[in-house]
């Protein structure tokens, strides 16, 4: 079975034993190394998912980063401060331009008061947008007219990193080769290395075939070990890559 805390921990493990570094995005932007993974967290649904992840790392004495949307189902101060506590990154997970229904000025005024108020809690310097998949606005357009930078930001994903020079596998679709399936979690790279499941990429840790840099995109709320959270979340989320296929994906 895939998409398994086991399988979680056996993936990690595979990657520790080849000697990665690990930086949170925020490390990895101020000095990065040759040899690292950045693993990046987007915490949709379910924080009490990110925060099981979130101590299995610091178990293992690696870290990550954890970004939070601005909304109950993923917003939880004790687990946020838990997360924090432990090393790892906690960032931001914007999606104004879809909650303001496109209207850039009132998107911009909820980004910051959300941003101010996750700041109440933890140091936030990096922020990722939420891809909002349903949604026919894109929360990047919101850079059109701001700078993030203004605001103390020194990163966000898709403009701070070079995916020509850093490998990108995120399990959007509940899959590691989910780009068509994905509304907007895309991004252009040249390095061209495909994986379905996660057993093909430790099969190509072990063989030391995986590239240098990578960035790892997680949505901890589609692995489960309970059988029926398994099965429910194996369900859903086939049905949801069908209507985002069909009515969504450009």
């Amino acid at each position: 079975m895939d998409f398994t805390i086991n399988k979680y921990k056996e993936l990690l493990q595979s990657l520790i034993d080849q000697n990665y570094s690990f930086q949170t995005f925020d490390e990895f932007l101020k000095n990065p190394v040759d040899k690292v993974l950045v693993l990046r967290h987007d915490v949709d649904l379910l924080p009490e998912n990110s925060l099981r992840f979130a101590k299995i790392q610091h178990d293992l004495g690696i870290n990550g980063a954890y970004y939070f949307r601005a909304v109950p189902e993923s917003w939880d101060e004790d687990i946020i401060l838990e997360i924090a506590d432990m090393g790892h990154e906690v960032g931001y997970h914007y999606e104004t331009m879809d909650t303001a229904k496109g209207d850039v000025d009132l998107a911009m005024e909820q980004f910051k008061q959300h941003l101010s108020e996750l700041r109440k809690l933890v140091d936030v310097k990096t922020i990722c947008m939420h891809g909002s998949p349903l949604s026919k606005f894109d929360n990047k357009d919101l850079w059109n007219k701001y700078n993030y930078k203004e605001f103390g930001i020194i990163g966000e994903p898709y403009y701070d990193i070079d995916f020509n020079k850093v490998f990108y596998l995120t399990d959007t679709g509940r899959r590691w080769d989910g780009g068509n399936v994905s509304v907007r979690d895309k991004v252009n790279s040249s390095i061209i290395k495909t994986y379905h499941s996660t057993d093909q990429i430790i099969k190509a840790s072990n063989k030391k075939e995986l590239p240098n840099q990578i960035m790892f995109t997680f949505h901890p709320q589609r692995w489960h070990d309970n059988k029926f959270l398994w099965i429910n979340e194996l369900l859903m989320q086939n049905s949801k890559n069908i209507i985002k296929k069909c009515f969504f994906v450009k």
